[in-house]
């Protein structure tokens, strides 16, 4: 079987890898991909803002299923252009994919069908928001109703935060604001929680914990991911069936009710609060870097899961998971999430390599004349599957420390609720 992924990630790079594995496949490209996919399949330099040109592409090569990694392309829609030229393509629709697109959204689902979420109101104007802000309690979190790569959430505790917070969304930061939502602060445990489905039926896709915050200690600016670990700690038989009765088959109730059917990975980032679960937000992909921390425990064909997902079969496999733990660290330029330097070499990184139990996936690089370039914030990530998270942990900084990359950090405390020492 042909197939392609879409994007240019570190999630994208982990898909590759798991899928250059299956027995189904002939041939995998990864547009655009970087220089970690480029190892193991053929990158093709396209614009993914240009739908025809995808579509000219995939008909000339005969690919026969496309699997979308990335956020952008769901909620724009390539799902519906791709199935209205009968291409078959792994992930939702444009109408369903505003489950991440538009939080608002998902709030009114959640307001509708009693799913347990913080409480939040909806916010239309920075007056609207002020005044609201005068009468609610702090901390409290504000939210951007736009993708904004995991940095639209605004943690305030006190009223000039917020009101700053308020003025970036509606002063356009990330995108025209037309409102914008505020949502009391939840304490507990945070969890990441997959399932993967076929618009008829779903199977869960295990957990995990991801680290958001640039600092040690979960302290510092939001970031798309620093790193996590898999499967959570939190999850157990009981846990898991609260959250598929109150959230994830409420959801999938919503969504058929809409008349749509849900195809694809959906993440539900959630927080635990006595061992009940709460709705934080939706993500209609999978996490990243989660993905990466979650695709090495897979013990069963991921290419021919994912098939029967589009085929509407998911329900004949079984999806088999290794009995080990997983730990992903991501190696980030300095100065991210600010500014930070593009174009900088990573001086022997060809020479590592991934094996059974340890990974590299690349996120933001590209290849420039037999070297390899770090162009993004989070570039490279550094994965181990052992019987501890303590033991994995190890490894990796032991791996980052080798490449000693002067222009790049990391947290070194990933994990750190579930590692005693």
């Amino acid at each position: 079987m042909k197939i392609a992924i879409i994007g240019s990630g570190g999630r994208e790079h982990a898909l590759v890898h798991q899928l250059s594995k299956s027995k189904k496949l002939t041939k995998i490209y990864s547009i655009p991909g970087n220089a970690g996919t480029e190892e193991i399949s053929i990158n093709i330099d396209l614009n993914l803002d240009n739908f025809q040109d995808l579509y000219n592409f995939i008909k000339k090569e005969q690919i026969e299923l496309v699997i979308v990694g990335p956020e952008k392309p769901l909620v724009d829609g390539l799902v519906d252009f791709l199935d209205s030229k009968n291409i078959k393509v792994f992930g939702p629709r444009k109408k369903i994919a505003k489950l991440e697109g538009s939080k608002i959204f998902t709030k009114k689902i959640c307001k509708k069908f009693n799913i347990p979420t913080a409480r939040f109101k909806i916010c239309e104007s920075r007056e609207d928001s002020f005044t609201f802000l005068s009468s609610f309690n702090f901390p409290l979190v504000v939210k951007a109703d736009v993708l904004a790569a995991g940095k639209g959430v605004y943690i305030c505790q006190d009223i000039g935060e917020a009101k700053t917070a308020v003025n970036e969304i509606f002063d356009g930061k990330f995108g025209k604001a037309d409102q914008l939502l505020i949502e009391e602060f939840l304490e507990g445990d945070e969890m990441s929680f997959f399932i993967i489905s076929d618009g008829n039926s779903y199977k869960t896709f295990n957990t995990a914990q991801d680290h958001k915050r640039v600092g040690e200690g979960d302290t510092g600016k939001n970031t798309g991911g620093m790193g996590a670990y898999s499967p959570s700690s939190l999850i157990n038989n009981d846990l898991e069936s609260k959250i598929l009765n109150k959230i994830i088959e409420p959801t999938l109730k919503a969504i058929g009710e809409m008349n749509e059917k849900y195809v694809g990975f959906l993440y539900a980032g959630l927080m635990i609060k006595n061992d009940e679960p709460f709705l934080i937000e939706y993500n209609v992909r999978m996490g990243d870097p989660e993905c990466q921390t979650i695709l090495p425990l897979v013990d069963s064909d991921l290419l021919e899961i994912i098939d029967a997902c589009c085929n509407s079969k998911l329900d004949t496999h079984e999806i088999k998971w290794k009995n080990k733990k997983s730990m992903c660290i991501v190696l980030c330029s300095k100065g991210y999430p600010e500014k930070y330097n593009m174009n900088v070499e990573i001086k022997n990184l060809r020479k590592f390599k991934s094996d059974k139990d340890n990974f590299i996936f690349h996120a933001g690089t590209k290849s420039s004349d037999e070297k390899v370039l770090a162009i993004g914030g989070r570039v490279i990530n550094f994965v181990n599957t052992s019987e501890s998270f303590s033991y994995s942990r190890k490894e990796i900084i032991k791996q980052i420390r080798k490449l000693n990359w002067e222009d790049g950090f990391y947290r070194s405390d990933i994990g750190y609720k579930v590692i005693n020492e």
